[in-house]
């Protein structure tokens, strides 16, 4: 996997923005998502629908900011070099909901890695694994919940970058197996990914996030 940088993530980003007009024009009839202390809420529609996606990327980006500012134990170059491309891609993600929801965009939430040990490979290399395949089953969720086609044509390009990084996580915890697409992730009858529902996933998430997340406004 030749990984892209977060340069060419972030144009390709705003070309995207630029061609469909992604700045939540259609979600003028949306609840924004609102911010007070402590608590945040996604609103309703596409536009909870994106903010929900930006919860899950600043969460991502903070993980592996943290991961590359405090190496763990034996961490390869190889291996650094791979956790900084995944690093700058989720930080282009994050970045980019944050300019996509404008004004309607929560507010930066806080997280809980107190049950991480960043010292330890094991501890790191299992987190980024349930991160990256949560991440696959929430954007998989979210798209049948997406009105604007623009919006999901996004989250389709975005999702497929994900699974990439379920890939090359996998390919790290066991270097040349058939564990890139494990029966954990993926369908035995069908051969696609799981899918989980926002409430599904903002349970998982709970773990890690300590502000509170109001989403009973999403749609369902």
């Amino acid at each position: 996997m030749k990984p892209m940088s977060r340069n060419s993530f972030l144009q390709f980003a705003g070309a995207t923005a630029a061609a469909t007009g992604l700045v939540l024009a259609g979600c003028d009839n949306d609840d924004d998502g609102v911010s007070t202390m402590g608590t945040v809420d996604l609103g309703s529609g596409d536009t909870g629908i994106l903010n929900y996606a930006y919860l899950l990327e600043q969460l991502e980006a903070a993980f592996y900011v943290q991961v590359i500012a405090t190496p763990f134990t034996g961490m390869t170059a190889a291996e650094k070099t791979i956790l900084t491309d995944i690093r700058d891609h989720e930080l282009a993600h994050r970045d980019f909901f944050k300019y996509a929801l404008g004004a309607s965009a929560i507010a930066s939430v806080e997280v809980n890695f107190a049950s991480i040990d960043f010292t330890n490979r094991a501890s790191v290399l299992g987190t980024a694994k349930a991160f990256e395949d949560l991440g696959v089953s929430a954007y998989n969720g979210a798209g049948k919940l997406i009105e604007n086609t623009d919006y999901l044509l996004l989250a389709g390009k975005i999702v497929s970058v994900e699974a990439r990084h379920a890939s090359a996580i996998r390919d790290l915890l066991n270097p040349f197996s058939a564990d890139y697409a494990g029966d954990d992730v993926v369908t035995v009858s069908q051969g696609l990914d799981g899918a989980k529902t926002p409430a599904e996933v903002l349970t998982i998430a709970a773990a890690y996030v300590k502000t509170t997340v109001k989403f009973d406004k999403l749609p369902s």
